[in-house]
């Protein structure tokens, strides 16, 4: 095969993509590199169309071990499984890219497939399989309205003099410092595709990211052109849709009473199916079938889908009366279920959705494994929408990818406010139930979700919202609407989702329909989106305005301490003997890591108390001449040994019980006794030397410090071949 690269220089990093090195049958195929990593993606149309009614396309983005050097960790699984949430959502910014640009009335099938290859630790694959996509489409025989470039941008303030910084496709470490991770995708003017999580970040910082990804997209765009140039493809011709045209003036002129009626009762429905198939079936016969009822539904929802945009453009009229900037009724309520942790109902119009928090232990948290390496997360939202609630029957099982994304989305737009785990030592998981669903469920999820958490007890930083603007266009006229339901953004053009707190933004997806929106679309939204937010922000304070004092009764207790390194071994025990008998006793659950921090979590606080004050007392320090009252646990013949507090004893020789001579230790204490104690000395192995005589009186063992040393040896050898009279 013969190969062809162009590079470029994108973020002060240089962008190769390179065709004929992989996949010679592909329709399209281009790998990817920048820095180490490496991604192929590759594109392949059927030689058919389909039958279905709307464009399939589908993208896969797989995540390979072997790309990171790794073999997965699973001692019987070694093969990768089902995608993780993060290949799923690579793949979805990839799909929502893409897709507003092919034609309406292509339908063949396209399956986009992004292979990650390799990775260096320091560079995302997920833009670079964006890149690919975007070049190997470009280049293929598919029609299709590209090329667009895409990157992700970073953001630094500057501290004293220094100025603030965006950062161009930033690095892992790099991505540790910014103050928002937001991936943008265009053609050379405007936007087809933003996903960001951000800190509370002012709407002019977002769009002036917006601005500079823009300028470095051109660069990748103008890469592709020449490639295409060079080994581009002829296109497919382009399908002609159905000409019904006849067939809209028809039902317009016959049955503008029964669509009337249809539209009227299912306005506000976020499906309408049943009618509009039982319609389309009567009109069809009607006309002696010379149109299909396939033919008559399309054209009942293009008639549908007209009327909705008339009104909304020309006069400024909404499905259910609203002014363009109007939000839905708004019903709250917290604490709803008697035994979860916390819990939420938030309700906007017929958009309705159930969030649930339960707190956890830390080791709870989840485990990931990719490519780039290993981590843990302790914060987590799913989300749940069943075929009830738009009003069908359907399928119950995994979650589909419209589930993982818009979980993923509500669980960024609480990601700034959730509490450090210094400061609130729990695994957090929220899960939204989507009780009924007409327009903008996740944002619903955003809002339900920041109730629940303040229900729960957690001491979030600020309660976060969340709105979707909507966007109907005709030519150079357009008009932006706030909260869409599901008719109007099946009739729209835009589904715009702003998150954020009275500060600033936490999140933004953006999906469009056309080719893509214009800086004054964008700035407008933003404002139309903050002004939203705050309303509905003042809704929700109403009904709970902090978090709750203290953490329902049912969530477990949680503490951490700190212990020395050296220390660690005390804590656990030979064999873990010790851990054991913590948590068999007080019934917490116990976790010790490398660094000296320990977890303890339990039921209730009592048991969680004890399990520390046990902790303490292994790990701490005693010094000479402090006191305590313990509990005798053992008596020998030389001696008793008395705890002075959890899992730490000390030894009392006979010596050190009386003035007079003892014979027998039991003749002055017993097992279970309580007695007063003072530490006389410690050894270099922590061991405890302890007197039940009054100060002045006893002190240190008549037996030498060096042959008692508190050791049993020691102890043994003071007592060989002697009797004590």
């Amino acid at each position: 095969m013969h190969t062809v690269s162009k590079s470029t220089d994108v973020g002060g990093k240089t962008l190769t993509i390179e065709v004929g090195r992989f996949a010679e049958q592909a329709s399209a195929a281009v790998t990817a590199r920048y820095g180490d990593t490496m991604v192929l993606s590759t594109v392949t149309v059927s030689s058919k169309e389909s039958s279905l009614d709307y464009f399939p396309l589908s993208v896969e983005y797989i995540e390979r071990l072997y790309a990171g050097g790794r073999i997965k960790g699973s001692r019987w699984v070694k093969r990768e499984g089902r995608p993780s949430d993060d290949a799923i959502l690579a793949g979805r910014i990839i799909d929502r890219s893409i897709r507003p640009l092919f034609p309406k009335s292509f339908k063949r099938d396209v399956q986009v497939i992004v292979t990650v290859l390799s990775v260096d630790g320091e560079h995302d694959p997920d833009i670079l399989g964006l890149i690919a996509t975007s070049a190997a489409l470009a280049i293929s025989p598919i029609p299709w309205n590209g090329p667009i470039g895409g990157v992700r941008m970073g953001y630094i303030q500057g501290k004293d003099d220094e100025p603030d910084s965006y950062l161009i496709n930033p690095t892992i470490a790099e991505q540790g410092l910014s103050e928002f991770d937001f991936v943008i995708a265009s053609n050379r003017e405007k936007v087809v595709m933003l996903e960001g999580g951000f800190c509370e970040t002012l709407e002019s910082i977002v769009f002036g990211a917006i601005a500079a990804a823009k300028e470095e997209n051109r660069k990748i765009i103008q890469l592709i052109e020449e490639l295409r140039e060079e080994v581009g493809k002829e296109k497919l011709p382009v399908p002609q849709e159905a000409a019904l045209d006849e067939l809209l003036q028809k039902i317009q002129a016959d049955y503008a009473k029964d669509m009337e009626d249809v539209f009227a009762r299912n306005a506000q429905k976020e499906s309408a199916g049943d009618e509009v198939a039982e319609l389309a079936k009567t009109i069809a016969e009607a006309y002696g079938n010379v149109w299909s009822v396939k033919d008559v539904e399309t054209a009942l929802d293009k008639l549908f889908k007209k009327k909705v945009r008339k009104d909304a453009i020309e006069h400024g009229k909404r499905v259910d009366g609203r002014a363009i900037d109007e939000i839905r009724p708004i019903e709250i309520e917290v604490g709803v279920l008697p035994r979860t942790h916390g819990s939420a109902m938030f309700k906007r119009g017929q958009t309705q959705a159930l969030t649930v928090a339960t707190l956890g232990a830390p080791s709870l948290e989840q485990l990931i494994e990719s490519p780039m390496g290993e981590e843990s997360k302790r914060y987590m939202h799913h989300y749940s929408m069943p075929p009830y609630s738009v009003g069908e029957t359907g399928k119950i099982g995994t979650p589909s990818r419209r589930e993982i994304g818009h979980g993923a989305l509500a669980e960024r737009a609480l990601l700034a406010v959730v509490p450090l785990q210094e400061e609130f030592p729990y695994t957090l998981r929220l899960v939204s139930e989507i009780t009924s669903s007409n327009g903008s469920t996740s944002m619903a999820s955003t809002c339900g979700s920041t109730l629940a958490l303040m229900d729960a007890g957690v001491p979030i930083k600020e309660p976060v919202a969340g709105i979707s603007i909507g966007l109907m266009t005709e030519g150079e006229r357009y008009v932006l609407l706030t909260d869409i339901m599901g008719i109007e953004d099946f009739a729209g053009d835009m589904d715009f989702k702003v998150a954020g707190t009275r500060h600033g933004i936490t999140a933004i997806q953006l999906d469009v329909k056309i080719d893509g929106l214009t800086d004054e679309i964008i700035q407008q939204t933003f404002e139309r989106a903050r002004q939203a937010r705050l309303h509905i922000l003042e809704k929700m304070l109403a009904v709970i305005p902090e978090p709750r004092k203290n953490l329902s009764r049912y969530a477990p207790k949680v503490q951490i301490i700190k212990v020395p390194i050296d220390r660690i071994g005390d804590v656990i025990g030979s064999g873990g003997r010790m851990i054991r008998m913590i948590q068999g006793s007080t019934g917490v659950v116990l976790d010790v890591d490398d660094e000296g921090t320990v977890t303890i979590s339990g039921a209730d606080q009592e048991s969680v108390e004890k399990a520390v004050k046990w902790v303490e007392g292994l790990t701490r320090d005693v010094q000479e001449g402090e006191e305590f009252e313990g509990e005798v646990k053992r008596i020998l013949p030389f001696g008793a040994f008395v705890e002075i507090f959890p899992g730490k004893e000390g030894m009392v020789h006979v010596s050190q019980m009386s003035t007079g001579y003892v014979n027998n230790p039991e003749e002055i204490v017993k097992v279970g006794q309580r007695v007063k104690v003072r530490v006389v000395s410690v050894d270099e192995q922590h061991r405890i030397n302890l007197s039940m005589l009054p100060v002045g009186q006893g002190g240190k063992s008549a037996l030498s410090e060096k042959r008692f040393n508190g050791g049993v040896s020691g102890r043994r050898h003071a007592f060989s071949g002697q009797k004590r009279r």
